[in-house]
């Protein structure tokens, strides 16, 4: 009889241990946090400006290097004035860092007269474009692009005042 009393017990016991719920629980409150940076903002300086030059027979190029240095190539020769790289002044969090990517296409400058046109092409910037390739110290930086600007003959670019657009993007890494 006592092994049927204790036989019962352990079952009871052990119903209870393992076919009960648990009544323990916890719980926590818990933090999470956001932090609101500066926009990253981009802001023209100077323009592009491959200056003055003459096409003469065959056209060419000319190159305008990031820190402003003007070369011609063919048979384009320059004819003095202003030229410049573009600049662009670059706002946001101080070190943080940030991508540069320049055009992947060609962009176009037009005659305002005669409607005839030139390719920019062969973009380059200091910092040098990529993934962090910019780091605003103190919260902010200047970006300088040069490019190549590709000429024809004087048939193809007769005289005038040629215009045109580009799109550079800068985004936080």
């Amino acid at each position: 009889m006592k092994k049927i009393i204790l036989l019962v017990l352990n079952f009871v016991l052990l119903a209870g241990i393992f076919g009960g719920k648990s009544l323990a629980q916890s719980s926590v409150n818990a933090t999470a946090t956001a932090q609101v940076i500066a926009a990253l903002t981009a802001t023209e300086t100077a323009q592009l400006n491959f200056g003055r030059f003459s096409p003469e027979t065959q056209g060419g190029s000319i190159l305008l290097t990031p820190d402003g240095v003007l070369t011609t190539q063919g048979t384009v020769i320059s004819g003095g004035g202003a030229h410049s790289s573009a600049s662009f002044y670059i706002t946001g969090e101080p070190n943080a860092t940030f991508s540069i990517i320049l055009p992947s296409t060609p962009a176009i400058l037009t005659n305002t007269a005669s409607s005839k046109t030139m390719q920019v092409t062969g973009w380059q910037s200091i910092p040098a474009p990529g993934v962090g390739a910019g780091k605003l110290t103190g919260g902010s930086v200047t970006v300088q692009v040069g490019a190549a600007l590709n000429v024809g003959d004087v048939n193809a670019n007769p005289v005038g005042i040629y215009t045109g657009s580009y799109s550079i993007t800068f985004t936080y890494n």
